[in-house]
């Protein structure tokens, strides 16, 4: 059932299968909207924006529509100067495709709820003093 307060996922990638793969997984274990997109042009569109841009672009685009998105990176480079790089541009994680990508996607997420919630929670008491 989807409803206003149902968690928003947008997910990226250029290789389709794995898109779609991903996205059948987390509809089969949680309740979120999902919405894929198989470039950062076509997320970024959705969010009202029209620029041709790579994964890092992308990322920076969306941190300056709203810095407090919390932005997962997902890619096949397993360097880690690109992990260090998406870091330096405010991604709050990065995760290389594998066979656990998935598994590690779900905790990655479970810890920005949380982390979302904390923030809101400590904000609530901030204003009260």
């Amino acid at each position: 059932m989807q409803t206003e307060n149902n968690i928003k996922l947008f997910l990226v990638d250029d290789d389709a299968l794995f898109l779609k793969s991903l996205e059948i997984e987390f509809l089969q274990h949680a309740d979120f909207t999902i919405k894929t997109f198989a470039t950062g042009e076509l997320c970024m569109d959705h969010l009202s924006y029209k620029y041709a841009m790579n994964g890092m672009e992308t990322l920076d685009k969306i941190k300056a529509f709203n810095p407090d998105i919390p932005v997962v990176m997902l890619s096949s480079q397993d360097k880690i100067d690109v992990a260090i790089n998406c870091m330096h541009h405010r991604a709050f994680d990065y995760v290389v495709k594998s066979e656990t990508a998935f598994m590690r996607l779900q905790k990655i997420i479970t810890t920005v709820f949380r982390y979302k919630k904390m923030e809101k929670t400590l904000n609530w008491y901030m204003e009260r003093m």
